[in-house]
């Protein structure tokens, strides 16, 4: 049998299971928010564990907690911060109130738990208070979203690692490929000829821009709102604890963040938000583009381009044996769809906000949360499990070539657009060779053809063969 303790706020009684660290507040919001089943992250946990535990120090340097009280919340603070109590955190990601459920429920699992380190008993408050001491000097439109500032620092550490590692080897596969000569096509048609390794170091290149959007997207973030309290005016917060405590939340928290200049803009507007979720968009859009690419090169592996082999990661069909398909690719693809869409919810979030306060910040962080979150694991699987294994069917890529008439392009400058175009279309029609119908019509010589249609000296710039240009 659950044993029950009667707790009390402004609406009424209800009753907490006795041993529970959370209270009332926490227990209504439960109730009332049934929304998604997902409770609030880990990391957002340890955020705000973080921010209370700069504001317990701030308010003790400003005279405005006793320092037992102030110590018991730290010890709190920094027992949640390793990971303890997660299961007292029940309030849906999505909610009502701007945060407030979630900023009253690590204010209730800090009071029980600081006021059982000063010897009192669960759900009392006699000792330590949420709101007048955990609480003091704060309120949820600085805490919420300086808490959600930390947690998308500490996720993007991950984030921009697995970047890093992506670039590193999608430059590696550039370098093992350079020697590979492939078709180019444009409008899915036969181009020119392109070495594999350029495509790749292609791939690599706006990965490291997207890293630097995130970055500077990034350091935008650093600037928090602590100390506005609940419209940006600071009141009810000391000026010693709101001249300190960005620069404590910093100490303990090994992020370095600093006061916003206009408390009252920090507490209206979350465009850094929607800048960091747009860069995480223009990155979805590199990925899901770049395994467009491997899906179509991988094609086959019979019936198709086949000019790369993906690893065989599973079988493909329930009723066709032996097939194998491109799952890696597909599943960063469909990674990316969901931060598409992620994206647009972060942006109506923040439009639609009103006057000093936007509310809207639970579905904004849950959305920003898990594209981060998501957008970093898709990357590990396709550098673990495709991009490292990947290989490059060098005979195919180069009878792709050799059947191809783009490299009539190469002609254009020696025997000019008309007869090149002549020539393309009859060996399309006939299937003979381009080169055979040039010797054939005393266009050029063999020797020169071999000169001017070397592919590898077609994937650079200038003219092909330009030292034996015929005047026209």
């Amino acid at each position: 049998m659950i044993e029950y303790r009667l707790e009390s706020d402004s609406l009424g009684t209800l009753k907490v299971p006795k041993d529970a660290y959370y209270g009332v507040q926490t227990l209504r919001a439960k109730e009332n928010f049934h929304i998604t089943g997902y409770r609030i992250s880990d990391t957002f946990i340890k955020a705000m564990a973080y921010v209370k535990k700069a504001a317990a120090l701030a308010n003790l340097h400003a005279q405005m907690l006793p320092e037992d009280v102030s110590n018991a919340m730290v010890e709190a603070c920094n027992e949640i911060i390793k990971g303890k109590y997660k299961k007292y955190f029940l309030t849906d990601v999505i909610q009502g109130g701007a945060g407030t459920s979630m900023n009253m429920n690590i204010n209730e699992v800090i009071a029980n738990r600081a006021g059982e380190l000063l010897g009192g008993e669960l759900g009392k408050y006699d000792k330590v208070h949420p709101n007048d001491h955990v609480n003091y000097g704060q309120s949820t439109n600085d805490v919420i979203p300086t808490a959600g500032k930390l947690t998308i620092h500490l996720m993007a550490k991950e984030l921009l690692k697995a970047l890093n590692l992506l670039e590193k080897t999608l430059l590696e596969k550039a370098v093992e490929f350079d020697s590979v000569i492939k078709m180019g096509r444009t409008h899915l048609q036969d181009a020119v000829p392109i070495r594999l390794g350029q495509e790749f170091r292609a791939y690599a290149e706006p990965i490291k821009r997207d890293i630097r959007r995130i970055k500077t997207a990034l350091e935008d973030l650093r600037s928090i709102n602590m100390g506005a309290t609940a419209v940006g005016t600071g009141i009810n917060a000391d000026v010693d604890y709101v001249h300190n405590v960005v620069k404590i939340l910093s100490e303990v928290s090994g992020i370095e963040f600093h006061q916003i200049e206009d408390l009252v803009d920090g507490t209206r507007n979350l465009d850094g938000f929607v800048a960091l979720s747009s860069a995480l968009k223009v990155l979805a859009v590199n990925l899901s583009k770049m395994c467009n690419d491997l899906r179509l090169m991988a094609s086959g592996p019979k019936a198709g381009i086949a000019e790369i082999n993906l690893p065989k990661r599973q079988p493909g069909s329930s009723i066709m044996p032996g097939k194998v398909n491109p799952v890696i690719p597909e599943v960063m693809n469909q990674v990316c769809f969901q931060v598409f869409g992620n994206d647009l919810t972060i942006t109506k979030a923040a439009e639609a906000g009103q006057l000093e306060l936007n509310v809207f910040e639970p579905v904004l962080f849950f959305n920003l949360f898990q594209s981060i979150e998501i957008i970093k694991n898709g990357i590990l699987t396709l550098v673990n499990n495709c991009l490292m294994d990947l290989t490059a069917n060098k005979e195919n890529c180069e009878q792709w070539v050799h059947r191809s008439v783009g490299i009539i392009t190469a002609l254009n400058p020696h025997i000019g657009y008309h007869n090149s175009a002549e020539i393309a279309k009859e060996s399309l029609l006939t299937g003979v060779p381009v080169k055979e119908l040039v010797i054939n019509r005393g266009l050029l010589t063999e020797e020169e053809l071999k000169v001017i249609l070397d592919p590898f000296e077609m994937t650079k710039p200038g003219i092909p063969g330009k030292n034996i240009m015929r005047r026209k």
